[in-house]
């Protein structure tokens, strides 16, 4: 597989064409954004551990049955993946308040929802990413309702397999964020990256009142180094993929 022309360059990510048109070389960066890229710094390390968590998270789903673009990790910091015309859609799930959403509603971080909430916000940097519905959805012309029923299906089925997963390791899944394409064919395949920067991650073994931040928050906060963190995640996953009893 050889590497071209580059097609994008993204807030960690650039993607490259490669000599098959269905196949994309993705590069993980080590820069780390908040508040719509109002805050960034280089985080040396960030891109190889996102890189080495989204392949094994995609990885863990495929055997769970739920297809996505990943195609293999090629490298520390590279992965193949299947080229997709993308929703301008971020998806949201939601099983805790916390984040924008417990501020827009007046409600305590941390609160346990009594289903999850799928929320969809437009993804345009020029307009922040504002939340959107359903009906605007349509309106614009940025998925047909056949489409939307689909999303709407598969992200609950991801976020059972995703609070299923992270539950085994002894995380909290407190909500997290995807994106979805189409491939050539049509089909509607789960996209884009799993990983603490679209996750937002509690240590279940944190004290009585407290919350071990094991995502971006730790960056977009001020609370700490996201890298030992986000190597934590990684090496329990991995424990879970190789099938080895986790560590009390």
């Amino acid at each position: 597989m050889e590497k071209l022309e580059k097609i994008y360059q993204g807030k960690a990510k650039k993607l490259y064409t490669t000599d098959d048109p269905d196949v994309l070389w993705v590069e993980y960066t080590d820069q780390a954004t908040a508040g719509n890229g109002a805050k960034k710094a280089q985080i040396a390390g960030k891109g190889e551990l996102n890189n080495h968590i989204t392949s094994v998270m995609f990885r863990l789903l495929a055997a769970r049955g739920i297809p996505s673009h990943f195609i293999r990790q090629i490298s520390a910091t590279e992965q193949l993946d299947r080229r997709m015309a993308m929703f301008p859609l971020e998806i949201v799930m939601r099983n805790t308040a916390a984040g924008s959403f417990a501020r827009r509603y007046g409600v305590e971080e941390g609160k346990e929802l009594s289903k999850p909430v799928l929320e969809f916000f437009y993804k345009s940097d020029p307009l922040d990413d504002p939340f959107i519905n359903e009906d605007d959805i349509e309106a614009l012309g940025l998925a047909g309702r056949d489409q939307l029923d689909i999303i709407e299906a598969k992200t609950r089925e991801i976020g059972k397999a995703l609070t299923s997963i992270f539950d085994s390791i002894g995380i909290r899944l407190v909500d997290f964020k995807i994106e979805m394409g189409t491939t050539s064919d049509g089909t509607i395949l789960l996209a884009d990256e799993i990983t603490p920067d679209t996750c937002r991650l509690w240590d279940k073994a944190s004290g009585k009142g407290e919350v071990e931040h094991m995502d971006k928050d730790l960056f977009r906060r001020d609370l700490g180094n996201i890298i030992p963190a986000y190597q934590d995640v990684l090496d329990r996953l991995r424990t879970l993929e190789a099938g080895r009893p986790a560590e009390a």
